[in-house]
């Protein structure tokens, strides 16, 4: 469930989470959208996702939030994001769920020096609220704000924005190592 960040922009590249999707084995569905705000995840992806009744379900939203509002409200994002993670572990006890912070979506866009600020800022506190809720639900948090992949302009699409190719392979690799640490902790020592 999520945005483009896991629905992907371009068909020729392989998303994320068709190569996790990939390395779990068994049957898929993203049903993630572009453009997709966390009110319309909630409201559109959530039910659909639950008729899956999933194993693993992945939820990355809250990027347009940020873009497509002068004063994004990260609490309002918060509480969305934990409605959305209390009714997955109601409903789905047994469900592996991972989320992900984003990168610093400002760096590679074409913006005017205030607005670059807005998004910013706006990001860091979305990124902030994702971390909280995520462990509060003991959620899978993929941390992608100071990932060393997010450095490099190669890693996104030529729009600065969407993942490229190889901005997918990280995530995917990401994901997946993740979760199998969830699923194999290492034993800690005596």
């Amino acid at each position: 469930m999520g945005d483009s960040f896991t629905a992907g922009v371009d068909p020729s590249v392989p998303r994320w989470a068709d190569e996790l999707a990939r390395s779990l084995g068994g049957p898929y569905v993203n049903l993630a959208e572009v453009g997709a705000t966390s009110e319309q995840v909630e409201n559109e992806q959530l039910e659909q996702a639950l008729a899956l009744s999933p194993d693993v379900v992945t939820l990355v939203c809250g990027a347009n939030d940020v873009l497509y509002s002068t004063r994004p409200d990260a609490d309002a994002y918060a509480d969305r994001l934990s409605r959305m993670f209390t009714r997955l572990r109601r409903e789905r006890p047994d469900a592996m769920i991972l989320t992900a912070t984003y990168p610093d979506i400002s760096r590679f866009l074409d913006l005017r020096p205030r607005s670059r600020i807005r998004v910013e800022r706006g990001m860091r506190r979305f990124n902030e609220a994702c971390r909280s809720v995520a462990r509060r639900h003991s959620v899978v948090l993929l941390e992608g704000f100071d990932h060393p992949v997010t450095e490099e302009r190669t890693a996104f699409a030529e729009d600065g924005f969407h993942l490229g190719a190889e901005g997918h392979r990280a995530a995917a690799r990401e994901f997946l190592r993740a979760l199998r640490k969830r699923l194999h902790p290492r034993p800690r020592p005596a």
